[in-house]
């Protein structure tokens, strides 16, 4: 203990050395402080850093997972989903990668992706389209085989007018080509096409500027915009109407299931994501967007 101070001169001396002692301890307390807030706020930071949850491939199945991850958003705000492009082969290989959490696939698995899980959520089919002006309403399964083979070049000789046929392609890597290839028993090297079309809204685009043309599509993306008023026709495949309705009574062709595929039994976020996705809360949205939901 300090000893008392015995005159005026050592009781000034004694209140100097307490206030320095003071003044040091308070210096050492600012110059901590700093970084004391610092590293608190980083803290709470990385406590309150939102989850985050990447989804890519299939383009049929992108405004679907686009609006379902928005309503995800609003009832989980801690887990950010991010939704990208590239086709069903873009999302089996980000996801054997470790790319993407969450693959979007617009086919049945192949047997050589066994070794992934996959989950259905919505059913769709493949529709072929012309433009509305175009007369012919259905083809036949060969018609359309001889049509991407090359051996069909005019409209004439399917029951249209005296016209060349546009023939158009979508990309190799989407799932509704792989559905194609397999329904005609068709290898995609041999379709003969004038170019090749990515996404489903540019596969529209296309058939609505050039009324001799033919492409594959998302039937669900073809029949909401055909009804929206946007000059498109979905032609009967083997007899059959293409229609969600044909879908949902299981008579149409060439029809898919829509799925979620992981590397390996799902948890966590991407858990609770897909369990959201298989649930009626997305009904509305497939509804919407012309996909069969199968809690219908």
């Amino acid at each position: 203990m300090d000893q008392l101070p015995t005159s005026l001169s050592s009781l000034s001396s004694f209140g100097a050395l307490k206030l320095l002692k003071a003044c040091r301890r308070w210096v050492r307390v600012f110059c901590w402080l700093p970084l004391l807030l610092l590293s608190v706020g980083a803290a709470g930071q990385a406590a309150h850093a939102p989850l985050r949850l990447s989804l890519s491939g299939s383009t049929t199945m992108a405004p679907l997972m686009r609006e379902v991850a928005r309503r995800f958003h609003a009832r989980h705000p801690e887990v950010a989903v991010e939704v990208s492009l590239g086709g069903s082969a873009t999302g089996i290989s980000d996801v054997r990668q470790g790319k993407s959490d969450i693959g979007m696939v617009s086919r049945i698995l192949l047997d050589s992706e066994r070794d992934l899980r996959a989950i259905s959520i919505v059913r769709d089919g493949v529709a072929l389209i012309v433009h509305k002006d175009n007369p012919v309403t259905a083809l036949s399964d060969q018609q359309l085989r001889d049509i991407y083979l090359g051996k069909i070049g005019n409209w004439r000789q399917v029951g249209g007018r005296d016209a060349p046929i546009h023939v158009l392609a979508g990309s190799p890597d989407g799932g509704s080509a792989e559905m194609i290839g397999q329904y005609l028993r068709l290898p995609f090297d041999q379709i003969r096409a004038e170019r090749r079309v990515a996404a489903n809204a540019d596969r529209l685009a296309a058939v609505v500027a050039d009324p001799l043309a033919i492409i594959w599509i998302s039937l669900g993306e073809a029949e909401r915009n055909a009804r929206g008023g946007m000059p498109v026709k979905l032609l009967s495949v083997g007899g059959v109407a293409a229609s969600s309705k044909s879908i949902r009574d299981g008579n149409y062709p060439i029809s898919r299931p829509l799925n979620l595929v992981t590397r390996d039994l799902p948890s966590g976020a991407a858990r609770t994501f897909i369990e959201f996705c298989v649930s009626s809360q997305i009904t509305e949205i497939a509804l919407a967007l012309g996909f069969v939901p199968y809690l219908d």
